[in-house]
């Protein structure tokens, strides 16, 4: 199997500033009503919490009459799944916003919680609660503009990571579900390898999905880890829905295919569990799963922090303009290293442990690069991924044992 891999560019003047943080902090952009009152919630400020008390002091609640009920369930569900300490990042936009204008990069709404984390956020969300007056086009059995929301996502995730050096997986809901899933769209025709849709909730009729129950789960497990791991335990809810349909007896295979993220049962077992963490791509991107997603990037975020020393520094060249062999040697060993000590030691990547030379990583610079006139420094980084065992099949048989 191929490693994947990824090219990171460095060029003079062009590198934002990256702080180090844990690989769960994720982002939470929601529509919301501002709280009147000194230090209540207001719209479109980033505000960091740690626990579901840090929303009720910014005054909001859970009752049914509070006009941020939505968004409390939402982080409800998501510490119920991450555990309090978890950092999420969050912020409230009015709900005339539609999903599309929150991931607009063009923009100041998702983009700003972004830039305002100053990197930190791995993962973002959109949770999306209209006006009771939305009358969406249903198209392909949802509404239509979680398609223009898929493609705002994607060039959001590319500026966040090609220009703050910060990579980032954003989460949709897939809404107004019209429970017809031969209707569904085919969600690997695209290539948006930075967007995953969830199309399900833990609230039965709900018109979106359980975005908090995502973003907790992929909030506490490390990066390697599939959001629908059986042993990391069933889903923090009671009962799973397809708009009005319990997923017990909803089409979840025909859901799959189709690459969304939904919740299931297993037989015999007790819980909901996430069906697979696919993102909307082709099933041969090498970027189809979150997992693999993750990976990939917190090595891009490592490998530019190890570099980022060098940016602007008294670099030797040949006479050609390129990097001097020696040096484009010791930049690759410093990044592998960097790697093994944050990725490999933690069990992030597949390595094989028998063989003392994998690393599961390997950094290659081209020496020859004129970095003289471009400015720019090229590598390339490839990273070593686990497998997972998304189907087990055991054969059973049966004998008659003659007395």
């Amino acid at each position: 199997m191929a490693l994947p891999s990824v090219k990171i560019s460095f060029e003079n003047g062009s590198l934002g500033s990256v702080v180090p943080s844990a690989e769960g902090v994720v982002g939470l952009v929601c529509t919301g009503v501002a709280v009147a009152g000194t230090g209540m919630l207001e719209l479109g400020k980033p505000y960091i919490l740690r626990k579901i008390d840090d929303l009720v002091a910014l005054g909001v609640t859970s009752s049914p009459t509070d006009n941020n009920s939505f968004l409390y369930r939402h982080v409800k569900e998501f510490y119920d799944e991450a555990g309090e300490g978890a950092e999420l990042w969050l912020m409230c936009f009015p709900n005339t916003d539609k999903q599309s204008d929150l991931v607009d990069k063009t923009k100041e709404k998702a983009k700003k919680l972004i830039g305002d984390s100053n990197g930190r956020i791995r993962t973002l969300g959109v949770a999306f609660n209209p006006v009771h007056d939305y009358n969406p086009t249903i198209s392909k059995g949802v509404d239509e503009d979680l398609f223009v929301s898929m493609l705002n996502a994607q060039m959001l995730g590319e500026w966040s990571t090609n220009t703050l050096y910060s990579p980032v997986i954003i989460m949709l809901e897939a809404r107004q579900f019209n429970e017809t899933v031969t209707d569904l769209e085919d969600l690997s025709t695209y290539s948006y390898n930075r967007v995953g849709v969830m199309l399900g909730d833990s609230i039965k009729g709900s018109k979106g999905s359980g975005m908090g129950l995502v973003l907790g789960r992929i909030s506490r497990i490390p990066v390697q880890r599939h959001i629908g791991r059986v042993r990391d335990g069933g889903l923090k809810i009671l009962n799973a829905y397809i708009a009005n349909k319990q997923v017990e007896y909803s089409d979840i295979e025909t859901i799959n295919d189709k690459g969304y993220i939904t919740m299931r049962v297993f037989a015999g077992k007790s819980g909901y569990f996430f069906n697979d963490d696919n993102l909307s791509t082709a099933v041969s991107d090498d970027y189809r799963s979150i997992a693999r997603r993750r990976t990939i990037d917190k090595a891009y975020r490592i490998a530019y922090t190890t570099l980022l020393e060098y940016l602007h520094d008294e670099i030797p060249i040949t006479s050609t303009g390129g990097l001097v062999p020696a040096i484009a040697k010791s930049w690759e060993s410093e990044v592998e290293q960097a790697i093994v000590t944050q990725m490999t030691a933690e069990g992030n990547l597949g390595v094989d442990t028998t063989d003392p030379k994998d690393k599961g990583v390997k950094c290659y610079i081209d020496y020859e690069q004129n970095i003289v006139s471009t400015g720019k420094l090229e590598i390339s980084l490839k990273v070593k991924p686990y497998g997972y065992a998304k189907y087990i099949d055991v054969k059973l048989g049966f004998i008659t044992i003659e007395s």
